[in-house]
């Protein structure tokens, strides 16, 4: 049995989301019970030239949509980063995984050899499918999940690997 592209994006793509929501929950939870102004989560950094938590799950939910709308050739739902509260980033994250689940299986058909390209600040990166999303795409996107879940972490969110991972057995 092969692994389709749709099989190899759009599921993972989804299941960190849903994860990244949960801990996001965890995060609001925690803010309530120790009486923090979730403003200072929100805008917490875990080193000052990286991005606040906002932005981190505003680029993970880009790099989600982004990437299956590039392999597809469609161009992709505008989301404006103006989320400033745990509400406003859980509905960004429900809409981005909406857009992933409607996505058609179909379109995804043939892009491991598709080339996208990415416009970067230092020119034009050039990709066939298979490698943007192997050796770009989920990469991105897990490095943005993983330094929200640090920041919430590191903060004092109580919240682990299962956390992250999600349970086991959860599709």
């Amino acid at each position: 049995m092969s692994l389709s592209m749709y099989q190899a994006s759009v599921p993972v793509f989804v299941r960190g989301l849903t994860n990244l929501r949960a801990i996001l929950t965890k995060a609001r939870a925690h803010a309530e019970s120790k009486k923090i102004d979730p403003a200072v989560l929100l805008a917490s950094r875990l080193y000052p030239d990286m991005h606040p938590l906002t932005r981190q799950i505003q680029i993970a939910s880009d790099a989600a949509k982004f990437c299956v709308a590039r392999l597809a050739a469609v161009e992709p739902p505008s989301f404006p980063d103006s989320e400033t509260t745990f509400e406003e980033l859980d509905e960004r994250i429900a809409k981005t995984i909406a857009y992933l689940q409607d996505f058609d299986a179909s379109k995804l058909e043939g892009s491991d050899e598709r080339i996208v390209k990415l416009n970067m600040r230092d020119g034009v990166l050039e990709f066939p499918g298979l490698n943007y999303l192997l050796h770009f795409a989920l990469p991105n996107f897990f490095f943005h999940v993983t330094t929200a879940y640090g920041i919430l972490r590191h903060n004092g969110v109580e919240i682990g690997k299962f956390d992250y991972l999600g349970k086991p057995g959860r599709v």
